[in-house]
C-alpha cells in the first residue's frame, strides 16, 4: 500500500514537468504568434504610412500643378488687359486727334468762308474810298457825310470781324505786305525805299493778308 502511494507521488512530480514544459510550449507559441501579429501590424502601419505619404505627395504634386495653371492664367489675363488697356489709349488718343482735326477744319473752314465774304465786300470799300476823294472838292456837304457814313459803318463792321486795313503810304516797303506796282524817283536819300503812294488799300484778316497793298516805291 504504502508502495503504490509512493509510485503515485512519483509518478505525479513526474508528470508535471511535462506539464510545466506544455504551458512553456504554449506559452512560446503565443509569444510568437502574438510578436507575428505585432510584426503584422507593425507591416500594416507602415504601408498605411506610406499610402498616406504617397496621398500626400499626390495631392501636393496636384496642388502645385493647379497653382501653376492659376499663375499661367493670371498672366495671360494681365497681359491680356494690358493690351485692353493700350488699345483704349491709342483708341482714345486717335479720337482725341480727329476730334482735333475736326475742329481745326471747321474753324478753317469757317475762317475760309468769312474771308471770301470778306474779300468780296473789299470792292465796295475801294468805290466808298474812290467817291470820297472825289467829293473832297465838292460843296455837297450832305454827299461827304453819306459816303463817309457808309464807309465808316461798313469798315468798323468788318473790323469785328478781323479785318485790318494795311498801313502802307510813309512807310518803308516790305514785300511781306507790299506790291510794287511802280517805282518815283526821289531827291532825298531817306525817301528811297519808302512808300510814296498807294494805289490801292491792301488789307489784313485776323493777322493774315488777304490783299497786298499795291503801292509806289520810291528810288
Amino acid at each position: 500500500m504504502s508502495k503504490n502511494k509512493n509510485n503515485q507521488e512519483t509518478q505525479k512530480q513526474g508528470a508535471m514537468p511535462e506539464e510545466e514544459k506544455k504551458d512553456m510550449n504554449s506559452s512560446n507559441a503565443g509569444e510568437k504568434v502574438e510578436k507575428e501579429s505585432g510584426e503584422a501590424s507593425g507591416v500594416k502601419e507602415e504601408k498605411k504610412t506610406e499610402k498616406k505619404e504617397e496621398k500626400k505627395e499626390e495631392k501636393t504634386a496636384v496642388e502645385a500643378s493647379a497653382v501653376q495653371e492659376l499663375e499661367k492664367e493670371n498672366a495671360r489675363l494681365k497681359a491680356a488687359l494690358a493690351k485692353e488697356k493700350d488699345d483704349y489709349v491709342r483708341l482714345m488718343a486717335d479720337f482725341e486727334n480727329f476730334r482735333r482735326h475736326s475742329a481745326e477744319a471747321k474753324l478753317e473752314l469757317v475762317t475760309t468762308a468769312a474771308a471770301d465774304t470778306i474779300k468780296g465786300l473789299l470792292p465796295v470799300l475801294d468805290d466808298c474810298e474812290r467817291a470820297m476823294k472825289m467829293l473832297e472838292e465838292s460843296s455837297d456837304d450832305v454827299a461827304k457825310e453819306g459816303t463817309a457814313l457808309i464807309y465808316n459803318k461798313l469798315m468798323s463792321y468788318l473790323k469785328t470781324k478781323g479785318l485790318e486795313e494795311i498801313k502802307a503810304k510813309g512807310e518803308k516797303f516790305d514785300t511781306d505786305i507790299h506790291e510794287a506796282v511802280a517805282q518815283f524817283p526821289v531827291q532825298e536819300e531817306g525817301q528811297k525805299g519808302m512808300v510814296f503812294d498807294v494805289v490801292q488799300t491792301g488789307y489784313t484778316l485776323s493777322g493774315k493778308v488777304i490783299r497786298f497793298a499795291k503801292v509806289v516805291v520810291g528810288i
